[in-house]
């Protein structure tokens, strides 16, 4: 398909690309863990700095925040992006692979940092008649609770409204997706068990309590959740992603060790979640004759998109992207930490497409993750413009 580029703000971003990809894949080398990204951060506040805004650093350890005020006073719109990698062997055969061995960008925070950035320079050139945009860098969005740490920093202070982007190989370069719902994406939730058995000789089983034979049959049960307990138009994911048991082949181990997650899209379905998964724990080590120790932890709930933002962005997108670039989908299991901003102010965070048929589209969090560079602009422009559009459309007080 060819895609039609003649919105002034993408023509301007298309002129950033070499820019914006030496950056991305600066960061994609360098890739650095959750309040680790030292830096990233240095980088990213210099630049910033470059630019003339106003630039607060260490903020919540390692996180940056950027602030671009107009001519007059006026309300503030945020731009968040996540900056950590993730504890994953690079892969790739490419000259920008990761240089830091077990570290990488496997997820595109490398390329929502790259986005913000030029999303900041665009704006700083054009600049703000009235308001103000704030630029949020965050540390440790992957499972560390960053967001929150950024909040607590004063990320949100005097914000208004926040948006937030996350790059998807599954959607062509030059569009972009939002949810079909107001939520956004899945709550993220986690656990652990702890099987506690008696263990003995292999050779003896009537001896013992067998804690991986009563865990197999709590992994086979705990999926009974999903396809027999929940109505099947409510969807549920129960994972169980780590277990561990026994140190030799001859030996009953005594006790198994299991971690796992939960998504879910309804919040009431959420609650109910743990009381569901510790019934069947419950009975089934009661028949067998083990014991157990359970750990739900509520971590990440769902993003809560609003309605006029999220109209916005899809009358945004039909404005710089051309129209037939955006869609709306269903929203995914994914978990994402921009759910805590959403709970504070109104938010909208959408889907960038970066995959091309001339790619292997590998999902996040894969070792051979790569995104299309050539779609680095186009999220810089959507963001700038996400924006612009915001402050305007406050003037003329429609947001209010």
């Amino acid at each position: 398909m060819v895609l039609k580029m003649n919105h002034p703000i993408l023509e301007k971003a298309k002129l950033l690309e070499s820019e914006l990809t030496a950056l991305r894949r600066d960061f994609h080398q360098h890739p650095e863990l959750g309040f680790e990204e030292q830096r990233t951060a240095a980088i990213v506040a210099d630049y910033l700095e470059t630019l003339g805004l106003e630039v607060e650093r260490n903020v919540a350890k390692t996180g940056v925040i950027g602030l671009l005020k107009g001519k007059e006073p006026g309300p503030t719109f945020a731009l968040r992006a996540d900056m950590d990698a993730l504890p994953i062997l690079d892969e790739k055969e490419v000259e920008y692979s990761s240089r830091n061995e077990g570290k990488m960008h496997a997820c595109g925070h490398d390329a929502h940092t790259t986005i913000l950035l030029g999303a900041a320079k665009l704006l700083t050139e054009q600049g703000i008649e009235k308001g103000n945009v704030k630029f949020v860098f965050q540390p440790a969005e992957e499972g560390q609770g960053g967001a929150s740490a950024m909040i607590e920093g004063g990320a949100l202070r005097n914000v208004d409204a926040i948006a937030g982007l996350h790059v998807n190989t599954g959607i062509d370069t030059g569009n972009i997706t939002v949810s079909s719902e107001r939520v956004g994406c899945g709550a993220a939730d986690f656990f652990s068990l702890k099987i506690i058995g008696s263990g003995g000789h292999a050779a003896h089983p009537h001896m013992t309590v067998d804690s991986i034979a009563v865990a197999g049959q709590i992994l086979t049960a705990l999926q009974n959740i999903s396809s027999r307990q929940v109505n099947p138009t409510d969807p549920i994911v129960v994972t169980v992603g780590s277990i561990h048991g026994g140190n030799a082949s001859n030996v009953i181990a005594p006790i198994v060790e299991m971690t796992g997650t939960v998504r879910t899209l309804n919040p009431e379905l959420r609650k109910k979640v743990p009381s569901m998964m510790k019934k069947i724990i419950k009975g089934t080590t009661e028949a067998f004759g083990a014991t157990y120790d359970f750990d739900f932890q509520y971590k990440f709930p769902s993003i809560l998109n609003d309605d006029a933002l999220t109209e916005l962005v899809v009358q945004t997108a039909d404005d710089v992207l051309g129209e037939g670039h955006s869609s709306r989908e269903k929203p995914g299991l994914g978990g994402e930490d921009f759910s805590f901003y959403t709970e504070l102010v109104p938010a909208v965070f959408f889907r960038l497409g970066v995959g091309n048929d001339d790619m292997v589209r590998y999902p996040g969090h894969h070792p051979k993750f790569d995104i299309d560079e050539k779609a680095l602009p186009y999220g810089s422009a959507m963001l700038a413009k996400v924006a612009l559009n915001f402050l305007d459309k406050d003037l003329e007080g429609e947001n209010r």
